[in-house]
This record gives structure tokens, C-alpha cells and sequence, in this order.
């Protein structure tokens, strides 16, 4: 069930709606930031493939329907449906009818061509921010050094990488103050 709850753990000075999605031990947070240059439906769909690959979310999971989602984010349908629409799309989410949106098994034959090509957009995605580094005069070892650290943080080898604010956090915190989220939501357990 969704409920809107209040309280500690928000990383901004603001409270905002909570919606709580079904985690393996814990609930998860979704929190959405009107004011980030991200696209709302991107920062959902991150926020997800995250609780999939730390394990928050496990494969026949569902999550909440687009329209309760939406109200408990406070945005609009088309958005979540996007976000769960490229879900779908990459192979993270199977699409049930009415049933609604689960966390697919990655295990599952069905995937395979959608983990090949998410595999080539994904390397992809990283020569292009390697030729960004590059062409703002970055070296190969600090991209490297830059890459690996992103990555242990990713595995959750490196438990000081979470606590130890990106950059861009940084820049964000700065701006947390003045800017107004649309909200947050949890998955339930």
C-alpha cells in the first residue's frame, strides 16, 4: 500500500511526499527534483535500476501503478509512465497488463537482446563521457582513477565512496536551499 510519510533521511533541507515501494529488507526511497537538470522520468528510472542492482528491489517485485506513484510524487502520469515505458524498454521491468509493472529476472531468456544492446548503449554512454573528460583536458589515469572509483562505489566495495559528496552533489546541496522539489516516494515492503 502507498502511504505519504514525513521525516528523517531526506538529503534536503525541505520535506517533501514520500512513497514507500517494497524493498528486500528496508523501504525505498524515490525522490524526484524538479529543479534538477535531469529529466523527472530519468531520475526515477536511475532510482530504480539502483534498488535493482543493490538489491532493494528483487526480480517478480511490483511497483506501484503510475497513476499512485504520480499522485504520491506529486507529478504527472506521463512521466512515470515514460520512466516505467524505458524501464520496459531496457529490460528491467516486465509489463503485466493490468497487473502492472514488475522487477523482470535477469536470469529470464527474454532479456538476452535487451541486455546486449544495453550493453553496447552502455559502452557507448562511457566512450562519450571518456571524450568528454578528455576534451576538458582530463588524463586517461584520472578518468580511469575516476571510472574505477564510481564503480567500486556502484559494488558498495568502498563504503566511505558513498559518504564522500560527488562534485555534483556538492554543487546541488549548495542549490538545495533555494530550489523546490516535486517530491519524494517510497516502494512499501
Amino acid at each position: 500500500m502507498l502511504s505519504r510519510e514525513r521525516g528523517a533521511g531526506h538529503l534536503s533541507v525541505r520535506s517533501v511526499p514520500q512513497t514507500p515501494l517494497a524493498g528486500k529488507d528496508a523501504p525505498m526511497l524515490i525522490a524526484v527534483d524538479a529543479a534538477a537538470p535531469e529529466p523527472l522520468y530519468l531520475q526515477i528510472r536511475n532510482q530504480i535500476v539502483a534498488g535493482i542492482a543493490t538489491g532493494q528491489l528483487e526480480p517478480g517485485q511490483s511497483l506501484p501503478s503510475v497513476r499512485s506513484l504520480a499522485s504520491d510524487l506529486g507529478i504527472n502520469l506521463h512521466t512515470v509512465n515514460k520512466a516505467y515505458a524505458v524501464l520496459r524498454d531496457e529490460g528491467y521491468v516486465r509489463m503485466r497488463g493490468r497487473a502492472g509493472a514488475v522487477i523482470a529476472d535477469p536470469a529470464a531468456a527474454d532479456r538476452a537482446d535487451a541486455d546486449a544492446s544495453a550493453q553496447v548503449k552502455m559502452e557507448d554512454d562511457l566512450f562519450k563521457l571518456a571524450l568528454a573528460f578528455r576534451a576538458r583536458g582530463g588524463a586517461r589515469g584520472q578518468f580511469l582513477e575516476a571510472a574505477a572509483a564510481q564503480a567500486a562505489r556502484a559494488y558498495g566495495v568502498m563504503e566511505d565512496a558513498e559518504a564522500a559528496p560527488r562534485p555534483a552533489q556538492k554543487r546541488k546541496a549548495a542549490d538545495a536551499s533555494s530550489a523546490q522539489g516535486a517530491g519524494k516516494a517510497v516502494i512499501p515492503q
